[in-house]
């Protein structure tokens, strides 16, 4: 067992244009004040770092970790959640991803792909120049649309997407193998890894590929019903990376999973800051511990009611206090007789 690391924080919520969230020195101490020790970094905000540069320059990286040591930040990962989602896009939702992309590239399908699988080839050189060795990202999605079984799906549909995908994504894990770096893939609803047997069908088709992982939330696993408890325990040698957010599942009468297209603050389902929500962190940090966690423990707040700075001012006290200092020795070492091989056959009446 180890002793993960935290508390960090996940950034993408809190970039902005006013102080100190307009550049990674600002808001770095910033975070430290609250009693941050990692962050993780969207790779998409050029505010806080230039990707290509971070590719390219051992020396900027070098840099760039310097002076967030000197605040006592460290990085946790690099994120392309954003770039990620654009690896595959079913058409449907061509026109609201578009945004994601550098404006070079939207209204162009094709090149708009061919910019996101470079920015994962970048994010893997990145990191390996930042001394990190995983990664947060989504696997995007071409089946999606077609989640509920009606109307009735063609037979192979989703075996063709999901064929597509791992094609899309095999050289990309395959250069970050190279980098040395895992990709935790975020199961997350609209990616068509979106739960353990989604993640299965993947996994199998990239051949169960060693960088091939898992980033958890539990958040978006309590929005499904699934048990994220037994899901720790099924995906624990692939759970590379986590993200602590909370959430709660209240359905009634007239709505439960899907929604019923409200806004998030009138869904059933609804994601809330840490400790105002329904998910059990007792034990899943008793999890992490136990199943030999070597990562971070990354707030990623979302909340439909909270303020966000609140939200991390609590989170990262909530985290520190959940994370399991593990203990190097059995609590019943006191009542060790000593014994040797000779004294237990002898025990055990084996001559």
């Amino acid at each position: 067992m180890r002793t993960i690391k935290g508390p960090a924080i996940f950034l993408a919520q809190f970039v902005g244009d006013d102080e100190p969230f307009n550049s990674l020195e600002s808001i770095a101490s910033w975070a430290a004040d609250l009693g941050f020790k990692g962050i993780q970094i969207p790779s998409w905000e050029s505010s806080l770092i230039d990707l290509e540069t971070a590719a390219s320059s051992q020396s900027y990286c070098d840099d760039l970790r310097g002076m967030l040591a000197d605040r006592g930040i460290e990085i946790t990962e690099l994120s392309t959640h954003l770039q990620g989602q654009l690896v595959a896009v079913h058409p449907a939702y061509d026109e609201m991803f578009d945004g994601f992309a550098a404006p070079e590239v939207q209204g162009n399908p094709a090149a708009r792909q061919e910019w996101a699988v470079h920015q994962l080839l970048l994010a893997a050189k990145a990191s390996s120049n930042l001394g990190l060795t995983t990664h947060a990202s989504f696997p995007g999605a071409l089946a999606w649309p077609y989640f509920y079984p009606w109307p009735q799906r063609p037979a192979g549909l989703v075996e063709a997407a999901f064929d597509e995908l791992a094609k899309r994504w095999h050289p990309i894990l395959d250069a970050f193998d190279e980098a040395g770096v895992d990709i935790g893939f975020e199961i997350h609803p609209g990616e068509d890894l979106h739960d353990g047997v989604t993640f299965e069908m993947f996994l199998e088709r990239v051949n169960n590929h060693p960088r091939c992982n898992i980033l958890f939330d539990p958040s978006h696993l309590i929005l499904q019903q699934l048990d994220y408890l037994a899901f720790m325990d099924e995906y624990k040698d692939r759970i590379k990376l986590v993200h602590i957010k909370d959430a709660e599942f209240n359905p009634t009468a007239k709505q439960g999973v899907y929604g019923g297209y409200q806004p998030w603050v009138d869904r059933a389902g609804r994601f809330r800051s840490l400790g105002d929500g329904q998910v059990d962190f007792n034990s899943i940090f008793s999890k992490l511990a136990a199943n030999d966690f070597e990562g971070w423990a990354v707030l990623e707040w979302e909340c439909c009611l909270k303020h966000p700075e609140d939200g991390a001012r609590e989170g990262a006290q909530f985290i520190s206090d959940h994370i399991i200092r593990v203990t190097d020795k059995a609590f019943d070492d006191f009542a060790d007789a000593g014994t040797d091989d000779t004294a237990n056959k002898r025990i055990l009446g084996i001559d």
